[in-house]
C-alpha cells in the first residue's frame, strides 16, 4: 500500500528476444511487487496488425488521404464502440492479468496521494501502442477502465540517453523566460496543400488557435518577436540559424507544430528523423545532437510520429536529441495527426464545420506545459477527452488524445 503523502512509481518494460517479447512491471523500491510475463510472437503480431488498421498512417498501397479516411471514417478509432473493442483486445494481449491487478492495487492504495506514475519502455515493435488508452480486461458491459485512469502514464527515456553526458535545465529556474513558438513554418517550395504544406490552414486572427496564442502573448514573453499572434504562423524565416539564435535567449519552453520526417524502416536510422523548418534541408536528430543546441527544459513536438524513438533499438530520435540538448520533459506524438480539414472531410455528418481537434490538442499541450507538473497535466486533458469520447462526442477522437506521449527525465513529471 502507498504511504500517505508519497507517490509510487512503476516501471513497465518490454524487450524483444528471439521469437517472443518479455515484459516486466515493477514498483520502484518494492522489488517483491514485480510481475513478469511473455507476449508470444503470434499474439504480438496480431496486436501490431490490429493497431495499424486504426492509425492514420499509410500502410500497403494506401495514400495519405486513404489512410486518414480509413482512420477517421471506418477504422477501429472511428467510433467509441469500435475503439473500446480494440483497446480491450490490446490490453489483454500486452499486459498480463497480474500486471493489471498490480496497477489496480496501486490506484486503490493511493488514498489522498497523487496517482502513481507509470514509466513505459516499449520494445521497437510496440513503439506506437497508445498505452494510455488500453482498457483493463473485463466482462462485456463492465466499465472500460483505462490505464490512464489507474496511473499517470509517462514514457521512460532510454537508459543510454538518460545516462549520457548532458546538461539539463530546470523548469523552476526558467519558468519566467520567454515561450518559443514555432507554428507551421513554411517549407520552401511547398504549396499549402502539398505533402509538406500547411498543417494548420490559413492563418487568421479569428481562429481559436490564434486567439489562444494572442492571449499567451498578453501574459508571457514570447519568441519570436511578433506584433500579433498571426505573425507567429507560417513564417518564412524560421530556419536552423533562426532557431539557434532564439534558443540562445534561454526560453522556458518550446512548442513546435509542423512536419516531421519520421524515422522508420524506410528511412533507415532513428537519428535521421527530422524537423522541417523554413530551410531547404530538414533538421535531423543527428544535426541537433551534433550542434548541441541549448534546448529549454520543456519541449512539445506536435508533428508526424515525432515520438517514435523507440521504433529502433538505438532510440536516438528527436525526443532523445532534445533531451541530450537540455530538455527534461518532452511531449510528442506516436503517429501523424490528421489536419482539421482532413478530419472534417471524413468525419460523421454530425461534426460541426468549425471542429478542430488538432487545434484543441495543440492548445491543451501548450496549457499543460505551463503547469508545474506538465506531464500530469497532459494526462489530465487526456482523461477529459476520454470521458467526452465515452459519452459519444466524436470530436474527442482518440486519433488525437491517445497519440500524445510525454517523456520525462531527472524527476520531471
Amino acid at each position: 500500500m502507498a504511504v500517505s503523502g508519497q507517490r509510487q512509481t512503476l516501471v513497465l518494460r518490454f524487450a524483444d528476444v528471439g521469437g517472443a517479447t518479455y515484459a516486466s512491471l515493477r514498483v520502484v523500491g518494492q522489488p517483491a511487487r514485480t510481475v513478469t510475463w511473455v507476449v508470444e510472437e503470434p499474439t504480438l503480431t496480431a496486436a501490431v496488425e490490429r493497431l495499424a488498421a486504426a492509425l492514420p498512417d499509410p500502410h500497403g498501397s494506401e495514400t495519405q488521404r486513404d489512410a486518414v479516411e480509413r482512420a477517421v471514417a471506418t477504422g477501429p478509432f472511428a467510433s467509441p464502440g469500435a475503439e473500446l473493442e480494440i483497446v480491450r483486445e490490446l490490453g489483454a494481449q500486452l499486459l498480463s492479468a497480474k500486471a493489471w491487478q498490480l496497477l489496480a492495487d496501486c490506484l486503490r492504495g493511493c488514498g489522498a496521494s497523487p496517482r502513481a506514475a507509470l514509466f513505459i519502455s516499449p520494445s521497437s515493435r510496440l513503439a506506437r501502442v497508445p498505452w494510455a488508452a488500453l482498457a483493463m480486461p473485463g466482462e462485456p458491459g463492465e466499465d472500460d477502465l483505462r490505464l490512464i485512469e489507474l496511473v499517470d502514464v509517462l514514457m521512460a527515456a532510454p537508459p543510454n540517453i538518460v545516462n549520457a553526458s548532458r546538461t539539463s535545465f530546470e523548469w523552476e529556474g526558467r519558468r519566467d523566460g520567454p515561450r518559443l513558438l514555432i507554428l507551421d513554418p513554411r517549407v520552401p517550395g511547398q504549396r499549402p496543400d502539398s505533402p509538406l504544406g500547411s498543417v494548420l490552414g490559413r492563418p487568421s486572427a479569428q481562429t481559436p488557435l490564434a486567439r489562444h496564442f494572442g492571449d499567451l502573448m498578453q501574459r508571457r514573453p514570447v519568441l519570436p518577436d511578433a506584433a500579433t499572434a498571426v505573425e507567429l504562423f507560417r513564417r518564412t524565416d524560421a530556419g536552423r540559424g533562426w532557431l539557434a539564435g532564439l534558443l540562445s535567449q534561454a526560453p522556458s519552453r518550446l512548442l513546435y507544430v509542423g512536419h516531421v520526417t519520421a524515422a522508420d524502416g524506410d528511412v533507415g536510422h532513428a537519428d535521421l528523423a527530422a524537423l522541417h523548418l523554413a530551410d531547404d534541408r530538414p533538421l535531423t536528430a543527428s544535426d541537433l545532437m551534433s550542434a548541441k543546441l541549448p534546448f529549454p527544459p520543456r519541449v512539445a513536438l506536435l508533428a508526424c510520429a515525432s515520438g517514435g524513438d523507440y521504433q529502433f533499438d538505438e532510440a536516438t530520435g528527436l525526443v532523445a536529441a532534445t533531451i541530450l540538448c537540455g530538455a527534461q520533459l518532452v511531449t510528442a506524438t506516436l503517429w501523424s495527426l490528421p489536419t482539421a480539414a482532413g478530419f472534417r472531410r471524413f468525419a460523421s455528418n454530425s461534426i460541426e464545420p468549425e471542429t478542430d481537434p488538432m487545434g484543441d490538442a495543440i492548445m491543451a499541450v501548450d496549457r499543460a506545459h505551463e503547469d508545474s507538473d506538465a506531464g500530469e497535466a497532459v494526462n489530465c486533458w487526456q482523461r477529459e477527452q476520454l470521458r467526452r469520447w465515452r459519452d459519444g462526442d466524436l470530436r474527442a477522437s482518440p486519433l488525437y488524445w491517445a497519440a500524445l506521449v510525454t517523456y520525462a527525465v531527472d524527476g520531471a513529471r
